[in-house]
């Protein structure tokens, strides 16, 4: 068959999945072509906070706290969906550590292991703490190459303070509660950015490079190294088979369509289908068909993942997704993700009749999920309110709201949604609620917080609520009254960070047919491929982690070596 262009390994998509896959396939010989739909690279993984959910790490290990992959295993059995087989959990949970301390070397990314509680506490095998990591420090771009810099794809601006300075997990936390001596850190944040005077003539972008963007930053550095070619807005067109093998893809490259040929094989990574309308209609029933309820970078529309159907590909679990609540802002292309906002004292969510009706302080998965089994006729949840107070106001960011900016300050469609009142009774007819039912939803909930206790929900009794509630306030962090005018409320919708369900894969990340055959040479990682975490989110970085890890087992598939080496 006649080619274009040849290659051992084409990687489609360039998320931390894919270029995991591709910097591995490199490293172990192959010649690897990664091509990608946009033209800005990193996709999804690179708007994130670049958290991975590791059982067992190494990290963990060295800070005391070791770990037991019968319990992970058992964990993430409990969780997720009975079409996901024992094999393909081992495989994750046996091999991710051995991803991670695998870029750790290969790609000089150092990450952490944290006191991050597992998001099901109440699940046997959960943890506390230290599955979950993070990039601690921070990359500067000036160790990149200029062009694979300018065309990263930008933090979220949910992720960094006007949309520009990016920020490490730590001086999130000093800006949101200002310990003694915040001023200094945030001085320095703000001094190294004001004073970087080359980029910032040349543009607002920072060259810090924190969280989602130092994780894609240092994969592209190794890659780059390897002599990998990158190419942009250059779309996978059609895959290429040949006696029931996949050998290569048609790409739409400068303009013509150029058949490549791959001759060890071809890796899906080209994230989910959540910005496709068509799609969200036909499969995600419970949510939003609008492609702007994602928080997602615009280009993932499932074309891949179509195309592999087109080919004989099963899929599963296509009604699931990562789901969270999301600020829209009127004129912004995507919607913001809700993680801290809901768990912080002086606020609560209300549905449409006006009354509470789940623990605020879940993680964004739960309380998406919430969202949908609580969405009934009469008490519809998408939109929901954030409800909160002056002292919220002045203290602590809602969305896009930012603490203590005065509303005429605020950007046009910010104060196109954020509404106020005086008494609860005016900001309940401002936001199209009975007045009567909440007043009397906020009065329950101040006796209940003045009693140190919410006995509704249970808010702030996991170790989880507390992680972002106010350490100032007590007894109890992720509690306090909502009485002190005056009155706000935003709406808060149900959306996603993308989906997770996708192309049926093995432990090896093969994609399968109906039958449980292998369709020969195709591989597919990350949320093109059907989720090894089901229906559920068992952690922070439960996203990542899988993604990189199935690209680091399928790299190793297809250049025939032990995920090991």
């Amino acid at each position: 068959m006649a080619f274009d262009r040849e290659t051992d390994v084409l990687v489609v998509g360039s998320g931390a999945g894919g270029l995991v896959a591709a910097l591995r396939a490199a490293k172990a010989g192959a010649e690897v072509l990664v091509v990608e739909k946009g033209a800005l690279w990193g996709g999804t993984s690179a708007t994130s906070g670049g958290g991975i959910w590791i059982p067992g790490s190494h990290l963990a290990e060295a800070a005391g706290q070791a770990d037991n992959l019968d319990d992970a295993f058992h964990y993430v059995r409990q969780l997720t969906a009975d079409n996901v087989d024992d094999a393909q959990i081992r495989a994750f949970v046996e091999n991710a550590r051995h991803m991670l301390a695998w870029i750790e070397k290969e790609a000089d990314i150092q990450y952490a292991a944290l006191p991050y509680p597992d998001y099901y506490p109440e699940v046997e095998g959960s943890r506390e703490g230290f599955r979950t990591h993070l990039i601690p420090g921070q990359m500067h771009a000036s160790q990149m190459n200029r062009a694979a810099f300018d065309t990263m794809q930008r933090a979220s601006p949910a992720a960094s303070l006007w949309g520009r300075i990016n920020w490490k997990l730590e001086e999130t936390h000093i800006a949101l509660f200002r310990p003694k001596g915040w001023w200094k850190t945030i001085g320095k944040v703000m001094a190294g950015y004001m004073l970087d005077i080359p980029q910032r003539l040349r543009s607002p972008r920072d060259r810090r490079l924190t969280l989602g963007t130092a994780l894609l930053g240092g994969l592209r550095n190794a890659l780059d190294q390897t002599g990998t070619q990158l190419w942009l807005e250059s779309p996978m067109v059609s895959l290429i088979e040949e006696g029931g093998k996949i050998v290569g893809a048609e790409v739409k490259h400068e303009g013509k369509t150029v058949r490549i040929g791959a001759r060890k094989g071809v890796i899906l990574a080209a994230g989910g289908f959540e910005r496709n309308a068509e799609l969200r209609k036909k499969y995600l029933k419970a949510a939003n068909d609008t492609p702007l309820a994602s928080g997602s970078q615009v280009n993932n529309a499932g074309d891949t993942l179509v195309e592999a159907e087109r080919r004989g590909a099963a899929t599963r679990n296509m009604d699931s997704a990562w789901w969270a609540p999301m600020f829209r802002v009127p004129g912004e292309d995507r919607s913001r993700l809700s993680t801290v906002e809901r768990a912080l004292p002086y606020s609560i969510v209300v549905n449409q009749a006006a009354k509470r009706y789940a623990n605020e302080a879940l993680s964004y998965h739960r309380f998406g999920e919430a969202m949908m089994t609580e969405n009934k006729p009469g008490a519809a949840t998408d939109p929901s309110w954030l409800i909160f107070d002056s002292r919220y106001r002045a203290s602590y960011p809602a969305g896009p709201v930012i603490p203590g900016m005065p509303e005429s300050m605020l950007p046009a469609g910010v104060r196109e949604v954020l509404v106020k009142g005086s008494t609860i009774e005016e900001l309940a007819a401002a936001a199209k609620l009975d007045p009567a039912t909440l007043k009397a939803t906020v009065d329950r909930f101040n006796t209940m917080v003045a009693n140190g206790k919410d006995a509704d929900f249970g808010r702030g009794d996991a170790a989880y609520d507390r992680l972002y509630g106010d350490p100032r306030v007590s007894p109890n962090p992720s509690l306090g009254t909502v009485e002190k005018a005056p009155f706000y409320a935003i709406p808060l919708h149900l959306g996603d960070i993308g989906t997770n369900g996708g192309l049926v894969t093995d432990e090896r990340a093969r994609v399968l047919r109906e039958d449980g055959s292998t369709i020969p040479g195709l591989y597919a990682v990350g949320n093109v491929a059907g989720s090894v975490m089901g229906y559920s989110y068992p952690g922070a970085g439960a996203t990542l982690g899988p993604a990189m890890t199935f690209g680091y087992l399928a790299a190793a598939d297809i250049c025939r070596i032990n995920a090991r080496d």
